[in-house]
């Protein structure tokens, strides 16, 4: 379950204070964003603000975005006042500023972080807010000039207030694609510009279930499905969870009132909404000192503005030992995995069956939003107290950070070994067996 979040301020509008009045208009996209897909981005912002992020009337909304996708910040800032928003508030940060920040300043004051951005995240949770991350590269590949020791020193735009506010449940948040030209050309660099947009807002449209007469209503009968598989692997009361595979051999202890979950979230308020869209896992918070073994990931992870491939840790009595990847890039991610005590621990552990529809667009989409819901995976970093009982909360991995990785496919089992010592197949071959 990706958790993102904390960001700087960056005033992304001169290309269109350059236009001439009469043409600028709220709705002004950008020359990418062709009129044939109007509806499709009307239609992905009526679905984050009725069923992923729920506003509320009286709310205040926080978008979280990057220069490029106005377009459809707009839209959803339009759908929210009309569903009676009090406030809605852009906050943009820009990756080429973080770019200049690993090349020129002082590295010693790479981790530094604002105290005002800690005190946006505090002060979001106060409000009750719903919040609204438009999520996808604008520039896939723009760091990959950094030095990788200095790459995973800067965590912004994730600030560890984020993950505080996540724990304490006071807003509704949730993490929507946002379809831009840089996006594109990396999840289908075989097209032409214009087609690979075209084509990445076809997979946006299927996987999103843009395509359904009422895409809310689809969704409503998509947690349905996964609720009956929470259900069915919860009344199994699993001990451990074992993944086999090429180059995997994991296995996972769940602390004694571990319990499934989808990725519907309520706040403390009663709000449900849908952390991810799309979303087609289950997950639950292990425990973070039983893990053991090694793990392979079956595909790329990006992060920190880099391409990691060849990713295959180590675990020794929960603590990730070896952390490695391929063109040296293993520095960065223990890089990334060194901000606290809890980040080379796992907070998260996640399945997902071969009938999620991410799966189904046959592409690697270089974001986690999507792709790990196209593949079981597991976290590094912090859990979620909201899915264990009381008496395990304390123990449930705490960290700044949130790292998903994807472990899962064809040719990795995932199987259920019950406090009896039964051992239940979860998924065979890609495939449910619950």
């Amino acid at each position: 379950m990706a958790a993102k979040g904390g960001w700087g301020v960056v005033i992304a509008i001169r290309e269109y204070c350059r236009k001439p009045v009469s043409k600028i208009s709220y709705r002004s996209m950008p020359e990418a964003t062709a009129p044939d897909r109007t509806q499709l981005i009307r239609a992905l912002a009526d679905l984050t603000v009725r069923f992923g992020a729920n506003v509320q009337p009286g709310q205040i909304v926080a978008i979280q975005s990057e220069p490029g996708k106005e377009y459809l910040a707009r839209e959803i800032a339009e759908q929210a006042y009309a569903r009676g928003a009090k406030f809605v508030d852009l906050m943009c940060f820009d990756p080429y500023m973080k770019h200049a920040r690993a090349l020129h300043a002082d590295p010693d004051s790479l981790d530094f972080v604002p105290a005002w951005l800690g005190e946006w995240e505090v002060a979001l949770g106060r409000e009750r807010a719903a919040r609204v991350s438009l999520r996808g590269p604008i520039a896939p590949r723009l760091m990959e000039d950094v030095d990788p020791a200095l790459a995973g020193r800067d965590m912004l735009p994730r600030v560890p207030e984020f993950g505080q506010v996540v724990r304490e449940r006071t807003t509704a948040w949730t993490m929507v694609p946002c379809p831009t030209p840089g996006w594109a050309a990396m999840v289908h660099p075989d097209l032409e510009p214009d087609a690979a947009l075209d084509l990445l807002w076809e997979d946006v449209e299927y996987v999103c279930r843009l395509d359904a007469p009422d895409p809310v209503r689809a969704w409503e009968e998509r947690f349905a499905e996964l609720g009956e598989i929470v259900a069915k692997i919860n009344a199994l009361d699993l001990d451990q969870v074992r993944y086999e595979g090429p180059g995997t051999d994991l296995t996972i202890g769940m602390l004694p009132s571990s319990r499934w979950a989808l990725g519907e979230f309520t706040t403390v308020e009663g709000v449900s909404h849908a952390s991810n869209l799309p979303t087609e896992e289950v997950y639950t918070s292990p425990d973070p000192d039983r893990v053991e073994g090694v793990v392979r990931a079956t595909m790329p992870l990006f992060n920190a503005g880099m391409v990691f491939t060849g990713i295959e840790v180590t675990f020794d009595r929960g603590h990730a030992v070896r952390i490695e990847a391929d063109d040296g890039r293993g520095e960065t991610l223990r890089a990334l995995t060194s901000l606290d005590e809890g980040a080379r621990r796992l907070g998260e552990l996640a399945l997902v069956g071969g009938e999620a529809r991410v799966g189904h667009r046959d592409a690697i989409f270089y974001d986690t939003l999507l792709d790990e819901n196209a593949s079981s995976h597991v976290a590094f970093g912090h859990g979620f107290p909201s899915v264990v009982g009381v008496e395990d909360v304390g123990r449930v991995n705490s960290s700044a950070t949130h790292i998903d990785f994807m472990i899962g496919g064809e040719e990795v089992d995932a199987t259920g070994i019950t406090r009896g010592g039964r051992e239940v197949p979860l998924l065979r071959e890609g495939s449910w067996q619950v």
